[in-house]
Protein backbone atom coordinates (compact mmCIF):
# COMPACT_ATOMS: atom_id res chain seq x y z
CA UNK A 1 0.00 0.00 0.00
CA UNK A 2 1.60 3.51 -0.91
CA UNK A 3 2.30 5.57 1.95
CA UNK A 4 2.30 8.91 1.87
CA UNK A 5 5.53 10.72 1.66
CA UNK A 6 6.77 14.73 2.76
CA UNK A 7 4.89 16.04 -0.40
CA UNK A 8 1.93 14.73 -0.02
CA UNK A 9 1.50 14.97 3.72
CA UNK A 10 2.16 19.52 3.04
CA UNK A 11 -0.09 19.43 0.05
CA UNK A 12 -3.06 17.81 1.86
CA UNK A 13 -2.65 19.80 5.31
CA UNK A 14 -2.16 22.95 3.55
CA UNK A 15 -5.14 22.52 1.49
CA UNK A 16 -6.83 21.65 4.92
CA UNK A 17 -5.83 24.98 6.55
CA UNK A 18 -7.22 26.62 3.20
CA UNK A 19 -10.09 25.40 3.68
CA UNK A 20 -10.85 25.75 7.08
CA UNK A 21 -10.32 29.92 6.63
CA UNK A 22 -12.57 29.36 3.73
CA UNK A 23 -15.64 28.10 5.74
CA UNK A 24 -14.98 30.44 8.63
CA UNK A 25 -15.68 33.39 5.28
CA UNK A 26 -18.99 31.45 4.75
CA UNK A 27 -20.10 31.13 7.97
CA UNK A 28 -19.08 34.32 8.70
CA UNK A 29 -21.22 35.97 5.85
CA UNK A 30 -17.85 37.14 4.50
CA UNK A 31 -18.46 35.05 1.46
CA UNK A 32 -21.66 34.30 -0.46
CA UNK A 33 -22.57 30.70 -1.40
CA UNK A 34 -22.13 31.57 -4.74
CA UNK A 35 -18.35 32.44 -3.96
CA UNK A 36 -17.97 29.87 -1.84
CA UNK A 37 -19.51 26.70 -4.28
CA UNK A 38 -16.09 26.29 -6.29
CA UNK A 39 -14.03 26.33 -2.86
CA UNK A 40 -16.14 23.74 -1.22
CA UNK A 41 -15.98 21.46 -4.61
CA UNK A 42 -12.53 21.50 -5.13
CA UNK A 43 -12.18 20.05 -1.17
CA UNK A 44 -15.44 17.28 -2.17
CA UNK A 45 -17.81 19.13 -0.20
CA UNK A 46 -21.32 18.91 -2.00
CA UNK A 47 -24.67 20.60 -1.42
CA UNK A 48 -27.15 17.46 -1.95
CA UNK A 49 -30.96 18.00 -1.56
CA UNK A 50 -31.41 18.13 2.17
CA UNK A 51 -27.81 18.76 3.52
CA UNK A 52 -24.10 18.79 2.75
CA UNK A 53 -22.53 15.80 1.24
CA UNK A 54 -18.26 14.69 1.72
CA UNK A 55 -17.10 12.64 -0.73
CA UNK A 56 -13.96 11.20 0.20
CA UNK A 57 -11.16 9.82 -2.13
CA UNK A 58 -10.07 6.15 -1.60
CA UNK A 59 -7.50 6.32 -4.41
CA UNK A 60 -7.76 2.96 -6.31
CA UNK A 61 -10.05 1.49 -3.42
CA UNK A 62 -7.15 0.66 -1.05
CA UNK A 63 -7.54 1.31 2.72
CA UNK A 64 -6.17 0.25 5.68
CA UNK A 65 -7.45 -1.27 8.85
CA UNK A 66 -6.57 2.21 10.64
CA UNK A 67 -8.09 4.52 7.45
CA UNK A 68 -11.39 2.08 7.89
CA UNK A 69 -11.51 2.85 11.69
CA UNK A 70 -11.01 6.74 11.00
CA UNK A 71 -13.87 6.21 8.73
CA UNK A 72 -16.23 4.59 10.94
CA UNK A 73 -15.18 7.07 13.91
CA UNK A 74 -15.69 10.13 10.98
CA UNK A 75 -19.38 8.19 10.78
CA UNK A 76 -20.65 7.98 14.04
CA UNK A 77 -18.90 11.70 15.38
CA UNK A 78 -20.08 13.91 11.90
CA UNK A 79 -22.87 11.94 10.12
CA UNK A 80 -25.76 9.61 10.94
CA UNK A 81 -23.31 6.43 11.95
CA UNK A 82 -23.10 5.26 7.94
CA UNK A 83 -21.17 5.52 4.54
CA UNK A 84 -21.60 4.58 1.45
CA UNK A 85 -19.81 3.18 -1.06
CA UNK A 86 -19.48 5.14 -4.61
CA UNK A 87 -18.84 3.54 -8.06
CA UNK A 88 -15.46 5.66 -8.11
CA UNK A 89 -14.38 3.21 -4.94
CA UNK A 90 -14.95 6.47 -2.72
CA UNK A 91 -16.79 6.49 0.30
CA UNK A 92 -19.62 9.18 0.59
CA UNK A 93 -20.60 11.05 3.74
CA UNK A 94 -24.32 12.04 3.36
CA UNK A 95 -24.92 14.39 6.30
CA UNK A 96 -22.04 16.28 7.92
CA UNK A 97 -22.43 20.09 8.61
CA UNK A 98 -20.64 22.61 7.13
CA UNK A 99 -19.15 23.78 10.24
CA UNK A 100 -17.69 20.16 10.67
CA UNK A 101 -16.37 20.06 7.73
CA UNK A 102 -12.85 21.19 8.01
CA UNK A 103 -12.57 18.64 11.30
CA UNK A 104 -13.17 15.42 8.96
CA UNK A 105 -10.55 16.84 6.61
CA UNK A 106 -8.43 17.04 9.63
CA UNK A 107 -9.07 13.31 10.82
CA UNK A 108 -8.91 12.04 7.40
CA UNK A 109 -5.14 13.74 6.73
CA UNK A 110 -4.03 12.15 9.82
CA UNK A 111 -4.27 8.61 8.47
CA UNK A 112 -3.27 9.94 5.20
CA UNK A 113 -6.52 10.19 3.31
CA UNK A 114 -8.51 13.45 1.59
CA UNK A 115 -11.33 14.78 -0.64
CA UNK A 116 -9.02 16.60 -3.17
CA UNK A 117 -10.29 16.11 -6.68
CA UNK A 118 -13.71 14.25 -5.99
CA UNK A 119 -15.57 16.76 -7.57
CA UNK A 120 -14.61 19.31 -10.46
CA UNK A 121 -13.21 19.45 -13.66
CA UNK A 122 -10.14 17.94 -12.89
CA UNK A 123 -8.53 13.81 -13.02
CA UNK A 124 -10.94 12.15 -10.56
CA UNK A 125 -10.23 9.17 -8.52
CA UNK A 126 -8.08 6.85 -10.72
CA UNK A 127 -9.94 3.35 -10.52
CA UNK A 128 -8.78 -0.11 -10.97
CA UNK A 129 -9.93 -3.73 -10.67
CA UNK A 130 -10.73 -4.52 -7.12
CA UNK A 131 -9.08 -8.07 -7.36
CA UNK A 132 -5.58 -5.74 -8.20
CA UNK A 133 -2.45 -7.53 -6.89
CA UNK A 134 -4.05 -10.73 -5.86
CA UNK A 135 -6.38 -11.61 -8.98
CA UNK A 136 -4.98 -15.19 -10.66
CA UNK A 137 -5.55 -13.87 -14.41
CA UNK A 138 -3.95 -10.57 -14.07
CA UNK A 139 0.11 -10.27 -15.81
CA UNK A 140 0.85 -7.52 -13.08
CA UNK A 141 -0.36 -5.30 -10.14
CA UNK A 142 -2.34 -2.15 -11.77
CA UNK A 143 -1.90 -0.09 -8.57
CA UNK A 144 1.29 1.12 -9.48
CA UNK A 145 0.04 2.82 -12.35
CA UNK A 146 -2.94 4.41 -10.65
CA UNK A 147 -0.29 5.54 -7.71
CA UNK A 148 1.76 6.99 -11.25
CA UNK A 149 -0.95 8.96 -12.41
CA UNK A 150 -2.77 9.90 -9.30
CA UNK A 151 0.85 11.98 -8.78
CA UNK A 152 0.95 13.16 -11.92
CA UNK A 153 -2.23 14.42 -12.16
CA UNK A 154 -2.25 15.77 -8.40
CA UNK A 155 -2.58 19.37 -8.94
CA UNK A 156 -1.19 19.25 -12.31
CA UNK A 157 -1.61 22.98 -13.86
CA UNK A 158 -2.61 21.98 -17.06
CA UNK A 159 -5.23 19.88 -15.73
CA UNK A 160 -6.52 22.82 -13.26
CA UNK A 161 -9.45 23.69 -15.48
CA UNK A 162 -10.69 21.13 -17.62
CA UNK A 163 -13.60 21.69 -19.89
CA UNK A 164 -15.42 18.73 -17.45
CA UNK A 165 -14.85 16.25 -14.70
CA UNK A 166 -12.23 13.43 -16.12
CA UNK A 167 -12.24 9.54 -15.54
CA UNK A 168 -9.48 7.70 -16.09
CA UNK A 169 -9.20 3.38 -14.86
CA UNK A 170 -6.74 0.59 -15.28
CA UNK A 171 -6.99 -3.30 -15.58
CA UNK A 172 -4.22 -5.55 -16.08
CA UNK A 173 -6.31 -9.10 -16.00
CA UNK A 174 -7.51 -11.02 -18.07
CA UNK A 175 -11.35 -9.97 -17.38
CA UNK A 176 -12.08 -6.46 -17.33
CA UNK A 177 -13.16 -5.73 -13.81
CA UNK A 178 -12.69 -1.86 -13.86
CA UNK A 179 -15.21 -1.14 -16.64
CA UNK A 180 -12.22 0.82 -18.36
CA UNK A 181 -14.43 0.63 -22.05
CA UNK A 182 -17.45 2.77 -20.65
CA UNK A 183 -14.32 6.08 -19.16
CA UNK A 184 -12.78 9.02 -20.59
CA UNK A 185 -9.49 7.46 -20.32
CA UNK A 186 -9.42 3.34 -20.37
CA UNK A 187 -5.69 1.64 -19.75
CA UNK A 188 -5.47 -1.96 -20.03
CA UNK A 189 -2.08 -4.21 -19.74
CA UNK A 190 -1.61 -6.49 -21.95
CA UNK A 191 1.72 -8.29 -23.07
CA UNK A 192 3.47 -7.88 -26.88
CA UNK A 193 6.52 -10.07 -28.39
CA UNK A 194 7.18 -10.35 -24.17
CA UNK A 195 6.68 -6.82 -23.29
CA UNK A 196 3.75 -5.44 -21.21
CA UNK A 197 2.09 -2.52 -22.45
CA UNK A 198 -1.16 -0.51 -22.90
CA UNK A 199 -3.89 -0.80 -24.71
CA UNK A 200 -5.26 2.95 -24.91
CA UNK A 201 -9.39 3.37 -24.92
CA UNK A 202 -10.45 7.36 -24.63
CA UNK A 203 -13.93 8.35 -25.58
CA UNK A 204 -16.02 5.62 -23.15
CA UNK A 205 -18.82 7.03 -20.62
CA UNK A 206 -22.17 6.90 -19.69
CA UNK A 207 -24.70 10.44 -18.65
CA UNK A 208 -27.01 11.79 -21.39
CA UNK A 209 -24.98 10.64 -24.20
CA UNK A 210 -23.37 7.24 -23.41
CA UNK A 211 -20.47 5.83 -25.61
CA UNK A 212 -18.05 2.65 -25.48
CA UNK A 213 -14.46 3.97 -25.52
CA UNK A 214 -12.43 3.71 -28.88
CA UNK A 215 -9.13 2.28 -28.87
CA UNK A 216 -6.74 5.28 -30.02
CA UNK A 217 -3.26 2.88 -29.53
CA UNK A 218 -3.69 -0.79 -29.35
CA UNK A 219 0.23 -1.11 -27.63
CA UNK A 220 2.08 2.10 -25.81
CA UNK A 221 5.34 1.18 -23.62
CA UNK A 222 4.88 1.69 -20.48
CA UNK A 223 7.38 4.31 -19.85
CA UNK A 224 5.34 6.58 -22.29
CA UNK A 225 2.53 6.38 -20.30
CA UNK A 226 2.52 10.22 -18.66
CA UNK A 227 3.36 11.67 -21.72
CA UNK A 228 0.69 10.41 -23.96
CA UNK A 229 -2.01 10.83 -20.83
CA UNK A 230 -0.41 14.52 -21.26
CA UNK A 231 -0.92 14.29 -24.77
CA UNK A 232 -4.48 13.01 -25.06
CA UNK A 233 -5.63 15.86 -22.35
CA UNK A 234 -3.89 18.80 -23.89
CA UNK A 235 -5.92 17.91 -27.22
CA UNK A 236 -9.28 17.50 -24.49
CA UNK A 237 -8.64 20.52 -22.92
CA UNK A 238 -7.60 22.74 -26.43
CA UNK A 239 -10.88 21.80 -28.64
CA UNK A 240 -13.41 20.11 -25.41
CA UNK A 241 -16.41 22.35 -25.69
CA UNK A 242 -16.61 24.58 -22.70
CA UNK A 243 -19.83 26.66 -24.12
CA UNK A 244 -22.35 23.92 -22.86
CA UNK A 245 -21.65 21.37 -19.94
CA UNK A 246 -23.50 18.24 -21.49
CA UNK A 247 -21.65 18.46 -24.70
CA UNK A 248 -17.90 19.20 -22.68
CA UNK A 249 -16.77 15.48 -22.07
CA UNK A 250 -14.06 13.72 -24.30
CA UNK A 251 -16.61 11.69 -25.53
CA UNK A 252 -18.43 14.08 -27.75
CA UNK A 253 -15.20 15.65 -28.90
CA UNK A 254 -13.72 12.00 -30.03
CA UNK A 255 -17.72 11.37 -31.74
CA UNK A 256 -17.46 15.33 -33.13
CA UNK A 257 -14.02 14.72 -34.46
CA UNK A 258 -13.92 10.26 -35.64
CA UNK A 259 -11.89 8.46 -34.20
CA UNK A 260 -8.89 8.40 -36.99
CA UNK A 261 -9.01 12.35 -36.56
CA UNK A 262 -8.88 12.75 -32.88
CA UNK A 263 -5.59 9.81 -32.69
CA UNK A 264 -3.70 12.32 -35.31
CA UNK A 265 -3.84 14.78 -33.11
CA UNK A 266 -3.16 13.19 -30.18
CA UNK A 267 -0.23 11.44 -31.78
CA UNK A 268 1.14 15.04 -33.45
CA UNK A 269 0.86 16.35 -29.99
CA UNK A 270 2.90 13.54 -28.43
CA UNK A 271 5.69 14.01 -30.69
CA UNK A 272 5.67 17.79 -29.98
CA UNK A 273 5.58 16.70 -26.17
CA UNK A 274 8.69 13.89 -26.48
CA UNK A 275 10.59 16.19 -27.98
CA UNK A 276 10.36 18.53 -25.05
CA UNK A 277 9.62 16.44 -22.28
CA UNK A 278 10.97 14.08 -19.82
CA UNK A 279 9.20 10.03 -20.08
CA UNK A 280 8.41 8.51 -17.23
CA UNK A 281 11.77 7.71 -14.91
CA UNK A 282 12.33 4.32 -14.46
CA UNK A 283 13.75 4.54 -10.76
CA UNK A 284 10.21 6.70 -9.86
CA UNK A 285 8.14 3.15 -11.12
CA UNK A 286 10.56 1.43 -9.21
CA UNK A 287 9.64 3.58 -6.07
CA UNK A 288 6.35 3.41 -5.80
CA UNK A 289 6.30 -0.51 -7.44
CA UNK A 290 7.99 -1.26 -4.14
CA UNK A 291 5.37 0.04 -1.91
CA UNK A 292 3.30 -2.60 -3.64
CA UNK A 293 5.25 -5.98 -3.26
CA UNK A 294 3.34 -8.76 -2.59
CA UNK A 295 2.22 -9.33 1.22
CA UNK A 296 4.56 -12.28 2.75
CA UNK A 297 2.23 -15.02 1.69
CA UNK A 298 2.77 -18.34 3.54
CA UNK A 299 3.30 -21.53 1.85
CA UNK A 300 0.77 -23.49 3.19
CA UNK A 301 0.89 -27.15 4.00
CA UNK A 302 -1.24 -29.57 1.46
CA UNK A 303 -4.23 -30.04 3.40
CA UNK A 304 -4.42 -25.90 3.61
CA UNK A 305 -4.31 -25.64 -0.45
CA UNK A 306 -7.42 -27.19 -1.98
CA UNK A 307 -11.05 -26.61 -1.56
CA UNK A 308 -12.18 -29.75 -2.64
CA UNK A 309 -10.69 -31.31 0.76
CA UNK A 310 -10.05 -30.56 4.56
CA UNK A 311 -11.82 -29.20 7.12
CA UNK A 312 -13.00 -26.25 4.62
CA UNK A 313 -14.86 -28.43 2.52
CA UNK A 314 -16.16 -30.33 5.50
CA UNK A 315 -17.58 -27.18 7.44
CA UNK A 316 -19.06 -26.31 3.67
CA UNK A 317 -20.83 -29.96 3.39
CA UNK A 318 -22.11 -29.46 6.86
CA UNK A 319 -23.23 -25.75 6.43
CA UNK A 320 -25.77 -24.67 3.53
CA UNK A 321 -25.27 -21.10 4.17
CA UNK A 322 -21.62 -21.00 4.51
CA UNK A 323 -21.25 -23.22 1.12
CA UNK A 324 -23.38 -20.21 -0.67
CA UNK A 325 -21.65 -17.61 0.44
CA UNK A 326 -18.49 -19.45 -0.34
CA UNK A 327 -19.52 -20.20 -3.69
CA UNK A 328 -20.89 -16.54 -4.69
CA UNK A 329 -18.65 -14.38 -2.88
CA UNK A 330 -15.38 -15.79 -2.94
CA UNK A 331 -12.94 -15.80 -5.85
CA UNK A 332 -9.37 -17.42 -6.83
CA UNK A 333 -6.16 -16.04 -5.79
CA UNK A 334 -2.90 -16.09 -6.99
CA UNK A 335 -0.96 -17.46 -4.38
CA UNK A 336 -1.91 -20.76 -3.66
CA UNK A 337 -3.87 -21.78 -0.49
CA UNK A 338 -5.09 -17.74 -0.66
CA UNK A 339 -9.14 -16.62 -1.55
CA UNK A 340 -10.13 -12.80 -2.81
CA UNK A 341 -13.37 -12.36 -0.57
CA UNK A 342 -16.10 -10.47 -0.90
CA UNK A 343 -17.60 -8.51 1.26
CA UNK A 344 -21.42 -7.68 0.10
CA UNK A 345 -22.75 -4.37 1.18
CA UNK A 346 -26.32 -5.21 -0.69
CA UNK A 347 -28.42 -6.80 2.00
CA UNK A 348 -32.44 -6.16 0.73
CA UNK A 349 -32.68 -4.20 4.15
CA UNK A 350 -30.31 -1.10 3.42
CA UNK A 351 -29.58 1.29 0.76
CA UNK A 352 -27.13 -0.59 -1.92
CA UNK A 353 -23.53 0.58 -1.13
CA UNK A 354 -24.00 1.79 2.69
CA UNK A 355 -22.01 0.52 5.58
CA UNK A 356 -22.65 1.35 8.98
CA UNK A 357 -19.78 2.60 11.41
CA UNK A 358 -20.16 -0.71 13.39
CA UNK A 359 -19.67 -2.52 10.68
CA UNK A 360 -16.56 -0.75 8.72
CA UNK A 361 -14.59 -1.30 12.36
CA UNK A 362 -15.64 -5.64 12.02
CA UNK A 363 -14.50 -5.21 8.27
CA UNK A 364 -10.96 -3.67 9.82
CA UNK A 365 -10.26 -5.92 12.23
CA UNK A 366 -10.72 -8.85 9.66
CA UNK A 367 -8.69 -6.66 7.48
CA UNK A 368 -6.02 -6.68 10.57
CA UNK A 369 -6.49 -10.57 10.94
CA UNK A 370 -6.74 -11.92 8.06
CA UNK A 371 -5.81 -9.88 4.84
CA UNK A 372 -2.41 -8.52 5.39
CA UNK A 373 -4.28 -5.02 6.85
CA UNK A 374 -5.61 -4.06 3.71
CA UNK A 375 -9.44 -4.17 2.24
CA UNK A 376 -10.60 -2.50 -0.64
CA UNK A 377 -13.92 -0.43 -2.00
CA UNK A 378 -14.89 -2.10 -5.29
CA UNK A 379 -16.96 0.37 -7.83
CA UNK A 380 -19.79 -2.15 -7.58
CA UNK A 381 -19.87 -0.70 -4.19
CA UNK A 382 -19.16 -3.33 -1.97
CA UNK A 383 -15.61 -4.47 -0.08
CA UNK A 384 -13.16 -6.60 -0.45
CA UNK A 385 -10.48 -8.79 1.41
CA UNK A 386 -7.66 -9.59 -1.30
CA UNK A 387 -5.89 -11.97 0.61
CA UNK A 388 -7.56 -14.42 3.14
CA UNK A 389 -6.38 -18.24 3.58
CA UNK A 390 -8.64 -20.92 2.53
CA UNK A 391 -8.37 -22.15 5.89
CA UNK A 392 -9.63 -19.15 7.66
CA UNK A 393 -12.93 -18.40 5.50
CA UNK A 394 -15.51 -20.18 8.18
CA UNK A 395 -14.05 -18.05 11.08
CA UNK A 396 -13.88 -14.65 8.29
CA UNK A 397 -18.10 -15.58 7.19
CA UNK A 398 -19.04 -16.12 10.68
CA UNK A 399 -17.77 -12.54 11.40
CA UNK A 400 -19.03 -11.08 8.36
CA UNK A 401 -22.37 -13.30 8.62
CA UNK A 402 -22.98 -11.56 12.54
CA UNK A 403 -22.67 -8.07 10.88
CA UNK A 404 -25.02 -9.01 8.02
CA UNK A 405 -22.04 -8.19 5.61
CA UNK A 406 -22.60 -12.15 4.45
CA UNK A 407 -25.30 -11.98 1.71
CA UNK A 408 -23.86 -14.22 -0.76
CA UNK A 409 -24.91 -12.30 -3.82
CA UNK A 410 -21.98 -11.18 -5.71
CA UNK A 411 -22.19 -10.93 -9.01
CA UNK A 412 -25.83 -11.84 -8.75
CA UNK A 413 -29.34 -10.15 -9.49
CA UNK A 414 -29.51 -8.21 -6.16
CA UNK A 415 -25.81 -6.96 -6.39
CA UNK A 416 -27.67 -3.72 -7.11
CA UNK A 417 -25.59 -1.04 -8.58
CA UNK A 418 -27.89 2.08 -7.27
CA UNK A 419 -27.20 5.31 -7.04
CA UNK A 420 -28.72 7.89 -4.28
CA UNK A 421 -31.62 9.31 -6.37
CA UNK A 422 -34.10 11.34 -4.87
CA UNK A 423 -33.46 10.26 -1.32
CA UNK A 424 -30.57 12.41 -1.39
CA UNK A 425 -29.54 14.16 -4.82
CA UNK A 426 -31.18 17.47 -6.00
CA UNK A 427 -30.77 16.57 -9.50
CA UNK A 428 -32.64 13.14 -9.58
CA UNK A 429 -36.06 12.90 -10.77
CA UNK A 430 -36.66 9.25 -8.77
CA UNK A 431 -35.76 7.32 -6.06
CA UNK A 432 -33.34 4.61 -6.90
CA UNK A 433 -32.47 3.00 -3.28
CA UNK A 434 -36.44 1.96 -2.68
CA UNK A 435 -36.77 0.17 -5.65
CA UNK A 436 -33.68 -1.46 -5.62
CA UNK A 437 -34.95 -2.58 -1.83
CA UNK A 438 -37.99 -3.98 -3.09
CA UNK A 439 -36.38 -5.92 -6.93
CA UNK A 440 -34.02 -7.62 -3.65
CA UNK A 441 -36.72 -8.34 -1.63
CA UNK A 442 -38.91 -9.97 -4.51
CA UNK A 443 -35.66 -11.93 -5.22
CA UNK A 444 -35.31 -12.89 -2.04
CA UNK A 445 -38.89 -13.94 -1.83
CA UNK A 446 -38.81 -15.98 -4.56
CA UNK A 447 -35.22 -17.83 -3.80
CA UNK A 448 -34.02 -18.11 -7.15
CA UNK A 449 -31.16 -15.57 -7.24
CA UNK A 450 -28.61 -18.59 -7.16
CA UNK A 451 -30.08 -20.15 -9.81
CA UNK A 452 -30.29 -17.39 -12.09
CA UNK A 453 -26.94 -16.19 -12.00
CA UNK A 454 -25.15 -13.67 -13.81
CA UNK A 455 -27.24 -10.79 -14.03
CA UNK A 456 -26.32 -7.17 -13.39
CA UNK A 457 -29.04 -4.91 -12.34
CA UNK A 458 -28.50 -0.82 -12.41
CA UNK A 459 -30.10 1.97 -11.31
CA UNK A 460 -30.30 5.91 -11.69
CA UNK A 461 -32.28 8.23 -10.54
CA UNK A 462 -31.68 10.31 -13.47
CA UNK A 463 -30.06 10.58 -17.18
CA UNK A 464 -26.69 11.54 -14.90
CA UNK A 465 -26.45 7.51 -14.79
CA UNK A 466 -24.43 7.51 -11.73
CA UNK A 467 -26.00 4.25 -11.20
CA UNK A 468 -24.74 2.74 -14.86
CA UNK A 469 -27.80 2.00 -15.95
CA UNK A 470 -26.18 2.05 -19.38
CA UNK A 471 -24.30 -0.80 -18.80
CA UNK A 472 -26.69 -2.97 -16.99
CA UNK A 473 -27.88 -6.05 -18.34
CA UNK A 474 -31.38 -4.51 -16.73
CA UNK A 475 -31.09 -1.12 -16.30
CA UNK A 476 -33.11 1.27 -14.96
CA UNK A 477 -33.58 5.09 -15.17
CA UNK A 478 -35.72 7.33 -12.92
CA UNK A 479 -37.74 10.24 -15.23
CA UNK A 480 -40.10 12.76 -13.98
CA UNK A 481 -43.79 12.88 -15.44
CA UNK A 482 -45.87 15.43 -14.58
CA UNK A 483 -44.24 15.40 -10.85
CA UNK A 484 -44.71 11.86 -10.45
CA UNK A 485 -41.74 9.15 -10.42
CA UNK A 486 -41.71 6.68 -13.32
CA UNK A 487 -38.82 4.31 -14.71
CA UNK A 488 -38.03 3.29 -18.29
CA UNK A 489 -36.26 -0.11 -18.77
CA UNK A 490 -33.02 -0.37 -20.77
CA UNK A 491 -31.43 -4.57 -21.96
CA UNK A 492 -28.64 -5.34 -23.03
CA UNK A 493 -25.95 -3.71 -21.58
CA UNK A 494 -22.65 -4.62 -20.24
CA UNK A 495 -19.41 -2.81 -19.05
CA UNK A 496 -16.80 -5.78 -19.06
CA UNK A 497 -14.85 -7.04 -22.00
CA UNK A 498 -17.92 -7.58 -24.03
CA UNK A 499 -19.27 -3.74 -23.35
CA UNK A 500 -22.20 -2.84 -24.90
CA UNK A 501 -24.94 -0.23 -24.16
CA UNK A 502 -28.68 -0.97 -23.17
CA UNK A 503 -31.14 -0.15 -25.06
CA UNK A 504 -34.56 1.78 -23.84
CA UNK A 505 -36.94 -0.71 -24.26
CA UNK A 506 -40.55 1.22 -24.47
CA UNK A 507 -42.83 3.34 -22.29
CA UNK A 508 -42.03 4.51 -18.86
CA UNK A 509 -43.53 2.37 -15.66
CA UNK A 510 -44.20 3.11 -12.33
CA UNK A 511 -42.67 1.59 -9.23
CA UNK A 512 -44.68 -0.75 -8.69
CA UNK A 513 -44.71 -2.13 -12.55
CA UNK A 514 -40.97 -1.85 -12.27
CA UNK A 515 -40.78 -4.43 -9.95
CA UNK A 516 -42.98 -6.99 -11.69
CA UNK A 517 -41.62 -6.04 -14.66
CA UNK A 518 -38.19 -7.35 -13.82
CA UNK A 519 -39.90 -10.36 -11.52
CA UNK A 520 -41.14 -11.23 -15.65
CA UNK A 521 -37.95 -10.98 -17.58
CA UNK A 522 -36.24 -13.08 -14.92
CA UNK A 523 -39.46 -15.69 -15.54
CA UNK A 524 -38.66 -15.34 -18.91
CA UNK A 525 -35.11 -15.70 -18.77
CA UNK A 526 -35.31 -18.93 -16.78
CA UNK A 527 -37.78 -20.23 -19.49
CA UNK A 528 -36.00 -19.60 -22.76
CA UNK A 529 -32.38 -19.70 -21.57
CA UNK A 530 -30.73 -22.64 -24.00
CA UNK A 531 -28.98 -24.05 -20.69
CA UNK A 532 -28.78 -23.53 -17.18
CA UNK A 533 -24.99 -22.08 -17.34
CA UNK A 534 -26.03 -19.39 -20.17
CA UNK A 535 -26.40 -15.91 -18.84
CA UNK A 536 -29.44 -13.30 -18.79
CA UNK A 537 -27.37 -10.75 -21.42
CA UNK A 538 -25.97 -13.97 -23.75
CA UNK A 539 -29.44 -15.10 -23.12
CA UNK A 540 -30.96 -11.71 -24.43
CA UNK A 541 -28.18 -11.24 -27.20
CA UNK A 542 -29.33 -14.88 -28.75
CA UNK A 543 -33.38 -14.24 -28.71
CA UNK A 544 -33.38 -10.30 -29.71
CA UNK A 545 -35.53 -7.83 -27.83
CA UNK A 546 -38.81 -8.52 -28.92
CA UNK A 547 -39.60 -11.26 -25.99
CA UNK A 548 -38.23 -9.74 -23.45
CA UNK A 549 -39.97 -6.48 -24.57
CA UNK A 550 -43.11 -8.17 -24.34
CA UNK A 551 -42.46 -9.29 -20.87
CA UNK A 552 -41.85 -6.57 -19.63
CA UNK A 553 -45.39 -5.19 -20.34
CA UNK A 554 -47.44 -8.18 -19.76
CA UNK A 555 -47.84 -8.96 -23.68
CA UNK A 556 -49.31 -12.37 -23.79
Amino acid sequence: MYRYDEFDAAIVRDRVAQFKGQVARRLSGELTEDQFKPLRLMNGLYLQLHAYMLRVAIPYGVLSSRQLRRLARIARTYDKGYGHITTRQNIQFNWPSLVDAPKILDELAEVEMHAIQTSGNCIRNVTTDQYAGAAADEIEDPRVWCEVIRQWSTFHPEFSFLPRKFKIAVTAAATDRAAVRVHDIGLRLHERDGEAGFEVLVGGGLGRTPHIGAVVRDFLPKEHLLSYLEAILRVYNLEGRRDNKYKARIKILVNALGVEAFREKVEAEWATLRRDAVDLPPEEVDRINAYFAPPAFEALAAEDLADEDGDVARFAEANAAFRAWRDANTAAHKAPGYRIVNVSLKDPDIPPGDITDAQMEVVADLAERFSFDEARATHEQNLVLPHVRLRDLPDVWRALDAAGLATPNIEKASDIIACPGLDYCSLANARSIPLAQRIGSDLAAHGDEQDIGDLKIKISGCINACGHHHVGHIGILGVDKKGEEFYQILLGGSASDDASLAAIQGRALSADETVAAVRRLIDLYKERRAAPEERFLDAFRRLGDAPFKEAIYGVH
